[in-house]
């Protein structure tokens, strides 16, 4: 039987490589907790998760002081028993963000192991459902960027493949958001796809005054128009409005998706497979949303997320935002508008290991 002897913890920061803001906030740098198994064997595993500016420094406590010892000695194949595990044995400080983020952490680390035990890539291992999904930029959006911008931007993406792309929304006025959409729109045609993103701002007046104005646009979906913790809000739009209501990004756990499906709150589940936790907890909302023919299209995280959307049939979008190419000699792959799933095994990213070291703010080993 394998046994974890050794963990490595690092905290290594990734500034966007363009300026990123939307209705609430600015993606600072993505504060980046690396965990790095070493097993008796000589196997290992490498996992990550991600905030966007803050609470780094505290995920990385919860792992260094109180999760990551636990794993020594465990054998590492019994993921969903350590994962469980873990969340229970952190029950005081779940459901949230920091938390969620820590266990992720891990959680994707032992998955890396098992598919380098197994000689698998992660999307065969975890389903292997399709090998390709259709891909869309969030990159050229941006709430900050002037309304020209948006348009070459997104005729770039259109030329460059993708099959659509998001735009955030949330300006003062209904008014500037309906001019920028409607740019767009007339821009690449009725073809492509635009999604729009609030990132929480609205109320719930608000949304119900501004959908059927982005959906006389043709409007692919109507991303986190409201907080995300008011699901009867969720609910009484998505039941007035035509629009898909996206939701999922803010979520951290697969009671509270399921708790949205069961109000009807939501259509499109953006399941992010830091913030819920890691790869064990994500498959459960994928396959929770299939059981409701919901479409799965999850948040950020495309390095990680083309091979989980690749694994389940739910899956219907990966979103392009580029972030580890400074520590990682691979990229994702793109044919055709469609993200390409690695087929190296284990999660399928070929870290610049020395390079993380390098820029590591802060480092552990736990023996």
């Amino acid at each position: 039987m394998t046994r974890i002897t050794s963990i490595e913890l690092l905290h290594v920061d990734l500034p966007p490589p363009v300026p990123r803001s939307d209705a609430i906030q600015s993606f600072v740098t993505q504060e980046t907790p690396f965990v790095r198994i070493v097993c008796d064997d000589g196997s290992e595993g490498i996992g990550y998760s991600y905030t966007i500016g803050t609470g780094g420094s505290s995920v990385m406590a919860l792992l260094k002081d109180h999760l990551a010892p636990r794993l020594i000695g465990r054998d590492p194949a019994h993921i969903e028993a350590i994962w469980r595990e873990s969340m229970f044995f952190t029950h005081a400080t779940t459901v949230g963000a920091i938390t969620s983020l820590a266990l992720a952490a891990i959680d994707t680390a032992l998955w890396d192991w098992r598919c380098r035990r197994d000689k698998q890539p992660l999307w065969v291992a975890a389903g292997g459902a399709k090998p390709k999904i259709p891909v869309y930029t969030t990159e050229g959006g941006w709430l900050h960027l002037p309304t020209e911008n948006i348009v070459a931007e997104t005729l770039a993406a259109q030329a460059a493949g993708f099959k659509g792309a998001k735009i955030k929304v949330g300006l003062p006025h209904m008014s500037d958001d309906v001019a920028r959409l409607k740019a767009v729109r007339q821009a690449v045609g009725d073809g492509f796809e635009i999604m729009v993103d609030a990132n929480q701002c609205f109320t719930l007046g608000e949304a119900l005054r501004r959908a059927p104005r982005y959906a006389e646009l043709g409007i692919a979906w109507f991303e986190e128009p409201l907080p995300a913790d008011d699901i009867t809000g969720h609910a009484r739009l998505a039941a007035a409005s035509e629009l898909p209501i996206a939701v999922g990004e803010s979520l951290y756990s697969p009671t509270q998706f399921a708790a949205y499906i069961q109000q009807g709150a939501a259509s499109i589940i953006q399941v992010d497979v830091a913030r819920i936790g890691g790869i064990t907890p994500w498959l459960k909302v994928a396959h929770m949303a299939e059981c409701h023919n919901l479409a799965v299209c999850p948040h950020f995280l495309m390095e990680l997320h083309v091979s989980l959307c690749a694994a389940v049939p739910s899956a219907a979008w990966v979103e392009y935002i580029p972030q580890l190419d400074a520590v990682a000699h691979s990229r994702m792959a793109i044919e055709d508008g469609h993200a390409v799933a690695p087929d190296t095994p284990g999660l399928g990213i070929q870290w610049r290991w020395d390079e993380v070291r390098r820029r590591a703010r802060a480092s552990y080993t736990l023996t």
